[in-house]
């Protein structure tokens, strides 16, 4: 990356030619246009592989570049974020300087961490064509798919309380469609793929015709084959009936929601507003009702404290309880208290803003008379102690950092998610038996807690191929995917990711 000051010098110099128009991208654009504002939360943050343009509305070889970089968003359309940064724009010129831009245009492809961290960033030095820029971004899409072997078709289905989707296919290689696919459930289905030459794997679920892709609900129930589109929108639908997937992937998702949500509060203030001011006329008290309209969040608030042996039951502790996450203190206000649960406070609303399902986190003071047992079993005799306990499974673990500050607190969540790390099993007599169904019963278990090799639950004796339109890569030929309807005016093959 070039230096930041240099950067930030060359945009402005660039930035000051005359002829400067609004904006290259239109609104109905399918790229995403970003600015300094949301570039964190929508590029740095996101579980996509993004490409960004750093441009200026006057310049001739981005008015150039626009046919094949729209092209380009069109075929990457729920695969990866295509996005562009005016430079142009005074506000965003601190960003452009600080990504090293010295020219325009210039195009950076920014990978996610896996396990999360600073995404890596690197320029695009390609040709700049819609096919080579779609097959550059398709080379640097995280895989988290797993790979299903007979030999290892039975750790994959040793854990029957995680959803999982397999994949039958011919092919050797993973495509797009399928890896973004399990970004999407990343932390709720556990998704795989099995070739066809896996004979005790195809025999266990009666597959006969490729690609086949099934659904593997938790539990005892049966597995259930896809049968529609093969449309990422249709696909995820499908998924969605083992648990909903995780809103924070897609960029242009998340601006989309944003927006909805701005107005939904927009108009839910006014409502509230108006409802109070029905009777009244005057500016005034117009104004005044318009105080006391509701106060919309913007900073993490206390995470729930539990403070009964009854309700420390009823949340975590039954034998149908999904994972939670205990943060046992001797005083709130002792600092290293205040750093724990501010730290998991934070967490908690990083994940409700991003719309994420996430495990919940509660305060137990030792107060609570089920606290010292637990803890005692538990063999935990800190001031501060915080542990995840998954009692439908059986086992708990333990955040053993000296540290409850935010980055270490964030790393410990990120590695149960993602099921990394040792769990120890629960000690006998700490799972109680459930009188009643818990309310969360209905979100399925994997939305709290991936296990990549986690199991199937349902072997089917009489699946229902789907039709084999699907590869197992991406094709130049598909009449299924939309981005083939639109026109190259460079006249190059278009390259269709609709496919599994």
């Amino acid at each position: 990356m070039h230096h930041p000051t240099l950067g930030a010098l060359a945009v402005a110099l660039l930035s000051a030619l005359p002829g400067a128009d609004a904006s290259l991208y239109t609104k109905k654009s399918p790229v995403l246009q970003v600015d300094a504002k949301d570039y964190d939360r929508l590029i740095t943050k996101s579980s996509y592989t993004s490409i960004v343009e750093f441009y200026a509305p006057w310049c001739g070889h981005c008015k150039n570049l626009k046919p094949a970089f729209e092209k380009a968003a069109k075929n990457l359309e729920g695969l990866a974020n295509v996005a562009a940064v005016n430079c142009d724009d005074d506000a965003n010129k601190p960003l452009c300087g600080q990504m090293g831009v010295q020219g325009f245009p210039t195009l950076k492809i920014v990978r996610p961490k896996k396990g999360g961290g600073k995404p890596m960033v690197q320029d695009y030095q390609g040709q700049r064509t819609a096919s080579a820029i779609v097959e550059a971004v398709v080379q640097q899409i995280n895989n988290y798919v797993v790979k299903v072997e007979d030999k290892s078709l039975d750790t994959f289905l040793s854990d029957k309380e995680t959803p999982k989707a397999i994949l039958f296919t011919e092919k050797g290689t993973t495509s797009a469609l399928l890896k973004s696919i399990a970004i999407d459930f990343a932390g709720v289905i556990t998704i795989g793929q099995a070739r066809n030459k896996e004979a005790k794997t195809v025999e266990t679920f009666g597959v006969t015709k490729f690609p086949t892709l099934l659904l593997l609900p938790a539990g005892d129930a049966p597995a259930i084959v896809y049968d529609g589109e093969l449309k990422k929108d249709a696909l995820v639908k499908f998924l969605s009936q083992a648990g909903e997937p995780n809103a924070s992937s897609s960029a242009k998702k998340q601006k989309k929601d944003s927006k909805t949500s701005d107005k939904s509060s927009s108009k839910a203030k006014t409502k509230t507003t108006s409802s109070k001011t029905s009777s009244a006329t005057t500016e005034s008290e117009t104004e005044t009702a318009t105080q006391e309209a509701p106060v919309i969040v913007e900073t993490a608030l206390p995470i729930p404290t539990i403070n009964s042996p009854e309700k420390l039951i009823k949340e975590c502790l039954t034998e149908k309880s999904h994972t939670c996450v205990l943060a046992f203190v001797s005083s709130s206000e002792d600092e290293k208290a205040k750093k724990a649960l501010a730290s998991l406070s934070e967490l908690a609303f990083k994940h409700a803003q991003s719309k994420r399902h996430l495990f919940p986190f509660y305060e137990v003071p030792r107060s609570n008379e089920g606290a010292a047992p637990l803890l005692k079993a538990l063999e935990l005799s800190g001031d501060v102690e915080i542990v995840a306990i998954n009692a439908r499974r059986g086992w708990w673990r333990h955040y053993d950092a000296a540290d409850f500050g935010h980055e270490s607190v964030e790393s410990w969540i990120d590695a149960i998610r993602l099921s990394e790390g040792v769990k120890k099993k629960l000690p006998e007599g700490i799972v109680a038996i459930s009188v009643e169904e818990p309310s969360s019963a209905a979100a399925p278990e994997a939305s709290s807690e991936p296990t990549p090799d986690a199991t199937e639950a349902g072997k089917s004796e009489e699946a229902t191929p789907v039709t084999p339109e699907a590869s197992g890569e991406p094709a130049t030929d598909s009449t299924e995917s939309t981005s083939t309807q639109a026109a190259d005016p460079t006249g190059e093959p278009e390259t269709a990711h609709d496919e599994l």
